[in-house]
């Protein structure tokens, strides 16, 4: 479902989305009647509005590189921002990707100043309390786990394209991508096991597993792309070919 525009990018919510509200919503019913659902349903949206604002500090970074941005879509297990191309340059790369963690970290440092951290934090099982500070220092822990969380180099995650475009600076793009994709590939397994044999976090699984099937089908897409680049460089090749330089130059005579 489309939401509506900013600067050019569709905002648009898959439909899986309203399961997982109608999911959460239930659960705040069970628990506290309708404080426990309105208090779940807003925390959700307030959650889903920083992974938004993490998206469009992606979005409008790539805007300022000359990338178009078509649309950012919702997801349960968070957003995905669709660009028109990722630069080849790595340094172009690299500010893009760090600009989603960094806006989690600018609320995160805004809230820290506004309500400050609860008692005991980060230390232990910590209660937020249904109040409005208790709901602003929720929101800074989701969205420093959110910051931390995005720079596991677990590729196509916004850690694992910065490990990318770092590697890219020694190594050719393709062989880069690989790399990247590869040790991402590992971590998503090893991640997925964890989450679900050590905490049965049947969701937490499920993303890495997604994370895991992403980064290869990113991997085979630039693969795919450095083919056809090789196939019309060697069309263009056959049609204008280039003469060879002479042995020697000309001889220039007035």
């Amino acid at each position: 479902m489309n939401l509506f525009r900013v600067r050019g990018i569709q905002l648009a919510v898959h439909f899986s989305f309203f399961l997982l509200l109608a999911f959460v919503a239930q659960e705040g019913w069970a628990d506290g009647g309708w404080a426990g659902l309105f208090w779940n349903v807003a925390t959700l949206l307030a959650f889903f509005t920083c992974v938004v604002l993490h998206e469009f500090g992606h979005s409008f970074t790539a805007i300022r590189f000359g990338v178009g941005v078509r649309r950012i879509l919702l997801m349960p297990i968070g957003g995905m921002a669709e660009f028109d191309s990722i630069p080849r340059q790595p340094s172009r790369e690299l500010l893009i990707t760090l600009a989603g963690p960094a806006v989690n970290f600018a609320i995160a440092a805004v809230l820290w100043v506004g309500v400050g951290v609860p008692a005991g934090w980060p230390r232990g099982d910590v209660e937020f309390p249904a109040t409005a500070a208790g709901f602003g220092q929720l929101l800074l822990h989701w969205n420093l786990l959110m910051g931390v969380f995005n720079l596991v180099p677990v590729f196509p995650m916004d850690g694992g394209r910065i490990f990318r475009a770092l590697l890219a600076t020694r190594l050719r793009y393709l062989r880069a991508t690989f790399v990247a994709a590869t040790v991402g590939k590992v971590l998503a397994v090893l991640a997925a096991l964890t989450a679900l044999f050590f905490y049965h976090a049947v969701l937490t699984a499920v993303l890495f597993a997604f994370i895991f099937v992403a980064g290869e089908m990113e991997y085979r897409a630039v693969q795919r792309r450095e083919d056809e680049d090789a196939q019309w460089r060697a069309m263009l090749a056959r049609l204008y070919p280039v003469a060879p330089p002479e042995e020697e130059p000309p001889v220039l005579t007035r």
